[in-house]
């Protein structure tokens, strides 16, 4: 508890700078005036927007379900994704991915802790690819400040480098448990660290098996269009037009924005990113409508994922209070 006190105490104040900041960036720093835009908002774009974030949440469930080989059932391996990205957007750095790990040990048969593991790995790795792809994207729509591109530049080939490590590790799964026993043999260890890493490697085995992982890469795309697709609808709720460029810089800039640790829902952080992507693409003027929009794309993002999550804990069958008992004595087997 001292230890999730910090990270609250820590988020409060990035969200709270990330406020202030937006509010010195914007030309009317008016609440009034942002409520008045989200008042006259054209909500059917709304509806249509969250409608496609749905579409693209069932793309991500799909995606894991690939990568686990279908040993969770369609609707099994959605409806953890989903708890995942709820509590992902109560607690910082991440924490559903370990809810989602427990929750695979519940079905029948269980998934493995570490096979489980290597898969969220390989979904990150594929997010921060795709993260980069999308920024490239914006760049060819206009220019880019230095500091953006340069994160672009930074983050790129460390997931690629990470992809292809996973890669040779799976492809080459005979010879890397070799020399994990042969390590292992040396050292003082009771554990099975063999047979974890067993079970790591298959986590990682669609990325050999190139049929498995072309539909893991469709599912992934297809979640990702959607992203950039809700976005690119929802502008025209507070736009008399829209831009693909400005889309495709927010979408990444946002996605980068959910790992910077502030309050629930990434308060203030995911507004800013928005905000800065469409003054970096010269979209709009610094106007209370440029803030409403980057509340609403928040907002809406935020609804679907607490709607879909809570629905998830109902099919899960499991009260947040068993899941975090749950999580704290998860240990990996095999």
């Amino acid at each position: 508890m001292v230890k999730y006190g910090r990270v609250i105490v820590l988020g409060a104040v990035v969200s709270f700078a990330a406020i202030y900041l937006i509010f010195t960036q914007l030309r009317d720093n008016d609440l009034s005036l942002i409520g008045a835009a989200l008042r006259n908002a054209r909500y059917s774009y709304v509806a249509l927007s969250a409608l496609i974030i749905a579409a693209g949440l069932f793309a991500r469930g799909a995606r894991w379900r690939a990568l686990l080989n279908n040993d969770l059932s369609f609707w099994r391996a959605f409806s953890i994704n989903n708890v995942a990205y709820l509590i992902n957007g109560l607690i910082p750095f991440r924490v559903g991915e370990l809810a989602k790990i427990y929750l695979a040990t519940r079905a029948e048969p269980p998934v493995p802790v570490l096979r489980s593991t290597s898969t969220i790995i390989v979904e990150r790795l594929l997010d921060l690819i795709s993260i980069f792809v999308i920024t490239l994207l914006a760049v060819s729509q206009g220019d880019l400040p230095e500091d953006l591109r340069r994160t672009a530049l930074f983050l790129a080939p460390l997931a690629v480098v990470g992809f292809v490590i996973l890669v040779v590790l799976s492809g080459q799964r005979e010879r890397t448990l070799r020399v994990v026993g042969a390590l292992v043999a040396r050292l003082p260890i009771r554990w099975n660290v063999v047979g974890w890493m067993e079970h790591f490697l298959d986590g990682l085995s669609p990325l050999t098996d190139w049929r498995r992982f072309a539909l893991v890469g469709f599912f992934n795309v297809l979640s990702w269009v959607s992203s950039v697709v809700s976005g690119y609808v929802l502008m025209f709720a507070f736009f008399d037009q829209a831009h693909w460029g400005a889309t495709l810089l927010f979408t990444s800039m946002a996605s980068l924005a959910v790992a910077v640790p502030a309050v629930p829902g990434n308060l203030g952080t995911y507004e800013l990113s928005i905000l800065l992507a469409l003054q970096a693409m010269n979209f709009g003027d610094a106007s209370a409508t440029v803030g409403a929009f980057a509340v609403a794309v928040h907002a809406v993002n935020l609804f679907i994922n607490a709607g879909m999550g809570v629905i998830g804990f109902i099919q899960e069958g499991i009260s947040l209070q068993q899941l975090s008992q749950g999580v704290r004595e998860m240990r990996p087997s095999g």
